[in-house]
């Protein structure tokens, strides 16, 4: 039997408490090369410890139960707060651009979920949360940063283009096609992300679900095919996410005659 068989590392108040010390590391390299991140690290390092234990409180408690319109609760709050989250990384907003990102990641995120749970992990019932919840949390992640850099590009593009646009609707260019290049743009650099880290995945980094998994005891063949599949949930619900978005930004950026308008 070797050495390393069912041995399993147990977490106490104390390791988290030695982990979070670490923190002092980087609060005097902010001091040191006055990056100003002081008060931002403090309040990121407390809101981890906070919004984790809250979450592993109301988890262990929706396990324990597995009722699905508790488990729909809390899928919809996941949701709600990433469109909100996406939005708000928005630099230049306009009247309506919360209900799109919230368009955008609820559609991507919904469907891409629904089709791992019911196609491809055959989950009975759909609303088991050990899967569901953790799936969704995963490509939510991802899909509002996607979503939010693709907003961010495609607005800034329409405002800084606009003399370009408007001169080649003027020589009879459809809409589409005078921003045809502002969005592919903004689409590539949405996903730019989560490229870069399928291109590297398994060999510059460790996925931390996978890494969680091993070192929680699971067989690391079953963590690799997890991770796998999360990776390919990821990608396609970013790139639904991004050419979502960027089609219902387009859509607020052009009136009924065609012209190109800048909302505020």
């Amino acid at each position: 039997m070797s050495g390393t068989d069912d041995i399993q590392v147990f977490l106490t108040y104390g390791d988290i408490a030695l982990a979070s010390s670490l923190i002092i590391i980087l609060l005097i390299i902010s001091w040191r090369l006055r990056l100003q991140l002081t008060k931002t690290l403090l309040i990121a390092a407390i809101r981890t410890v906070l919004q984790l234990s809250f979450i592993g409180l109301i988890l262990a408690w929706i396990f324990a139960r597995e009722q699905w319109y508790e488990v729909l609760l809390i899928l919809t709050i996941m949701t709600l707060i990433a469109g909100a989250a996406a939005k708000n990384r928005v630099k230049r907003s306009y009247k309506g651009l919360l209900t799109d990102t919230l368009l955008a990641v609820s559609a991507s995120a919904i469907l891409v979920t629904a089709i791992a749970i019911m196609i491809i992990l055959k989950v009975q019932p759909w609303y088991t949360p050990q899967f569901v919840i953790p799936i969704l949390g995963l490509i939510l992640g991802n899909s509002l940063t996607a979503i939010s850099l693709t907003s961010n590009q495609l607005i800034e593009s329409f405002h800084e283009q606009q003399g370009r646009i408007e001169m080649m609707l003027s020589l009879s260019a459809r809409p589409f096609e005078a921003v045809h290049e502002p969005i592919r743009a903004a689409i590539v650099n949405g996903m730019t992300p989560t490229l870069n880290s399928m291109l590297v995945v398994g060999i510059v980094s460790l996925p931390g679900m996978m890494t969680g998994q091993i070192l929680a005891g699971a067989d690391p063949t079953q963590a690799i095919r997890y991770q796998i599949v999360t990776m390919f949930l990821i990608c396609v619900s970013s790139t639904l996410g991004c050419t979502i978005s960027a089609l219902l930004i387009y859509r607020r950026f052009f009136n009924k005659n065609k012209q190109l308008i800048l909302p505020e």
